[in-house]
């Protein structure tokens, strides 16, 4: 238990939380883990006949090769954020963070809009790899970008092809895709990302002068594709902060951050044990 009292200590005394998350945050809700072949597989039995991995599946060629298939898997993991209730984890969170003087900014690599549906406010939330509940055009024809809000996406699961009528770039009529970065993606448009990265530079800027400490606090970000890892490093040496790294596998830290073995909401509950009213 000492490394959880070690991050107790640190949040007690941490002025602001910037809360970095990969897609084991998600986990303890129920959302799948990609994590391997297999993993992906397990959720996608159809697609494991196909023969594809998540690589493959995540790539923007897809949409124009076989839109329907695209829809299938994209239309699939839409319908599932949408349903997916946020585990107890988020909430308590969110409201230790409230409670900072300094509040609080999200920069995480999922795109299931999760933080936002716990009541995070979207102006203090980066959104690194963009999000499935956008739509932009597949070409792209334009910088234009939509929500998917009233998007609706049949699929036959005997043959994961996407039977309702595909969004359509009201511009150039093409297939619209979600605004993610996929994998072997020059096509994604960055903008709303781009803006998310300004406004959490301005509240780190802040921060710095104010002369506040942070805290920051990663969950379930993988070495696979290490943007979180890499972001929580570098923050906590540029800014000084303390990073508080919870994963069950892959908890080794640099010299000075703390290392969790645990899940997200197992980790939440026992580092916000007696800080709630600090």
């Amino acid at each position: 238990m000492k490394r959880i009292d070690q991050a107790r200590e640190k949040l007690r005394h941490a002025d602001a939380l910037l809360i970095t998350a990969g897609a084991g945050m998600g986990v303890d809700s129920g959302l799948p883990d990609f994590r391997g072949t297999e993993g992906f597989w397990r959720a996608y039995p159809v697609i494991k006949k196909l023969g594809y991995h998540f690589e493959e599946m995540a790539n923007p060629r897809w949409f124009k090769e076989d839109p329907t298939l695209a829809w299938a898997f994209y239309g699939h993991r839409l319908h599932l954020y949408r349903e997916t209730i946020p585990h107890a984890g988020f909430l308590k969170l969110l409201q230790y963070a409230q409670s900072k003087k300094g509040g609080y900014f999200v920069f995480t690599s999922n795109v299931d809009g999760q933080f936002q549906k716990a009541g995070y406010d979207p102006r203090y939330i980066v959104e690194i790899h963009g999000s499935i509940h956008h739509l932009q055009c597949s070409v792209p024809c334009s910088h234009a970008i939509l929500p998917a809000d009233d998007l609706e996406i049949t699929i036959n699961p005997e043959t994961f092809r996407a039977t309702s009528p595909l969004p359509k770039c009201q511009e150039c009529g093409a297939v619209m895709r979600p605004n993610i970065l996929m994998f072997g993606d020059w096509n994604w448009i960055a903008d709303r990302t781009d803006a998310q990265s300004m406004a959490l530079q301005r509240w780190l800027d802040e921060r710095e002068e104010k002369d506040e400490r942070i805290a920051v606090l990663e969950f379930g970000a993988g070495k696979a594709v290490p943007t979180v890892r890499i972001f929580s490093e570098q923050i906590a040496q540029r800014y000084d902060a303390t990073l508080i790294r919870i994963n069950p596998r892959d908890d080794d830290v640099p010299p000075g951050a703390i290392g969790i073995n645990e899940g997200a909401l197992a980790a939440i509950e026992q580092l916000l044990e007696g800080t709630e009213n600090a």
